[in-house]
């Protein structure tokens, strides 16, 4: 059990958010006993990694809450699968098929990858397939199914009667055409299929029925049993109300849209949820990532490259700022996740509330010892010519004979992803500097030195000689630029290992070898 005045004392993310939500909501919590925090997905396009982080944050927001509570919490996925397909995704087969039927309902529109019953329910199903395989606790809530069977005919009748205060919330806040069509009710077609975005004509609250114009033309609808859908605001205001939620994340180009429908919620009677904007996801052009363009990292991709935890770290740091989504991040990400797990080791329980891997691992941080970082594991990849997880062990085995695969788990799934990344991302981008004649006799320095070197000497012994062997030969004002001429011959990056570890892995001799053949 965490004791009391380090929950209180901690500053980290997830718990002051927990924390804000339990004081916000604590009467409506105490009343029903229960916390439901909601996720948002919207099925026009496949699954992509700012969904996953959306429940992932979420859930980082829940392990907090049941270190205060004992409540019982609940996390919903709400896909709005009943939106009309607005256009055609750049990255799903059969173009033509989605092109007619664009303004459908999701559900209603054919799955153009041909294994379900339409879009709507293949995009649900790869969704709820990857929060099954990272092992996130949720119940799944379809908006198609949800307004069919009638669970929101009462919050749609609410909405009914307040449909005056709803336009005077809404109104003055669209442009002078747009206001002229508005209507909180969108009728589905009974001809076409289509959800209709058209103006009201007359409003029948006794039958629970809205006739509205379209193009000329009279089309009588009920507002119940999804014979009409809400507009996205006041859709959003309502499934609050009727799935009594009590925390929502969301990104903050959603910002003004939450702001509204805060106040629709409060004029139909009750209180809108605790909420969190976080920062947009940015492919590595700099543009926001997209279901339909397919922009940036996928969660596939990243799970060739590196670990399901790597990617939660990532999600947990610095939700409130803008982040890249791209291959070349993982690297990092990865050293981020084996770094904060090895300062995990020797922290106090308040230092391991602010640790993100206490809340990557929901409170239970694994206690390997890391044997290297992922950024020189690559470097290992590239100078052993390893091409399989066997020879790469074979490799570390060598000059740490006291590992074993069975008590570093984590580094030996870093084995095969190093191996992959190497061959995929870095292999293809390597460009070696050729050194100059001033350059060759500095490296050929470095090789004498390491020649009075072996491989018992600790890698700091190592490093020193490294040091001295620069000062002497033109670096002793830069030797910043002494690794960064190592690093760009040796490894065709400019910012490498640690060299006197990396000399302690490799091999004195190995390196040796290596630096002549590099000036060669």
């Amino acid at each position: 059990m965490i004791k009391k005045e380090n929950l209180d004392k901690t500053s980290a993310w997830p718990f002051v958010e927990a924390k804000k939500m339990l004081r916000e909501r604590k009467s409506f919590i105490e009343k029903k006993n229960k916390i439901s925090l909601q996720t948002g997905y919207g099925p026009s396009g496949l699954p992509h990694i700012g969904t996953f982080a959306e429940v992932a944050r979420t859930s980082m927001v829940v392990n907090a809450i049941k270190q205060i509570t004992d409540i019982p919490t609940e996390i919903i996925t709400f896909s709005d699968d009943m939106d009309g397909l607005r256009k055609v995704p750049e990255n799903v087969p059969q173009k033509e098929l989605l092109e007619k039927n664009l303004h459908k309902p999701l559900t209603q529109v054919p799955d153009p990858f041909e294994k379900f019953n339409s879009f709507g329910e293949h995009n649900n199903e790869m969704l709820k397939s990857f929060l099954d395989n990272f092992g996130f606790s949720y119940k799944f809530k379809s908006s198609s199914a949800l307004y069919k069977s009638g669970f929101f005919n009462e919050s749609l009748q609410k909405i009914l009667d307040n449909y005056d205060g709803i336009m005077n919330i809404i109104i003055p806040t669209l442009g002078k055409e747009r206001q002229k069509t508005y209507s909180p009710f969108l009728p589905i077609c009974p001809e076409t299929g289509h959800v209709l975005e058209i103006p009201v004509k007359e409003i029948d609250k006794k039958n629970l029925k809205i006739v509205f114009d379209n193009k000329g033309k009279k089309l009588e609808s009920s507002i119940l049993d999804g014979n009409c859908k809400l507009q996205w605001k006041v859709d959003w205001a309502m499934r609050w109300y009727a799935l009594d939620i009590d925390f929502e994340m969301y990104g903050k180009d959603l910002i003004e849209s939450a702001v509204l429908s805060s106040k629709i919620i409060k004029l139909i009677g009750k209180s809108n949820p605790s909420g969190f904007a976080y920062e947009l996801f940015l492919d590595e052009k700099g543009e926001k990532i997209s279901k339909s363009k397919g922009n940036g990292i996928t969660i596939d991709q990243w799970l060739e490259y590196a670990s399901p935890e790597s990617l939660s770290l990532y999600m947990y740091q610095n939700p409130k700022r803008a982040k890249k989504l791209h291959r070349e991040i993982v690297p990092k990400a990865v050293d981020d996740y084996l770094d904060f797990i090895e300062k995990a080791n020797s922290q106090n329980e308040l230092q391991l509330l602010m640790n993100p891997v206490w809340h990557v691992h929901n409170s239970e941080v694994p206690k390997e010892k890391m044997i290297m970082s992922f950024s020189m594991l690559l470097n290992l990849v590239e100078t052993s010519n390893a091409n399989s997880k066997e020879l790469l062990w074979k490799f570390v085995k060598k000059y740490k004979k006291d590992i074993s695969e069975k008590e570093h788990p984590i580094f030996d799934n870093l084995v095969n992803y190093a191996i992959k990344y190497f061959n995929d991302v870095i292999k293809l981008k390597k460009k070696y500097k050729i050194p100059n004649e001033k350059e060759k006799l500095a490296l050929n320095a470095l090789v004498k030195v390491l020649g009075e070197c072996d491989d018992k000497m600790s890698p700091e012994e190592i490093q020193t000689k490294i040091y001295s062997s620069g000062k002497e030969n033109g670096y002793s004002e830069n030797l910043r630029e002494w690794f960064k001429l190592i690093y760009e011959v040796v490894f065709g990056v400019e910012n490498g290992p640690r060299m006197g570890f990396f000399i302690s892995f490799f091999g004195v001799n190995e390196t040796k070898d290596l630096i002549i053949n590099k000036i060669k």
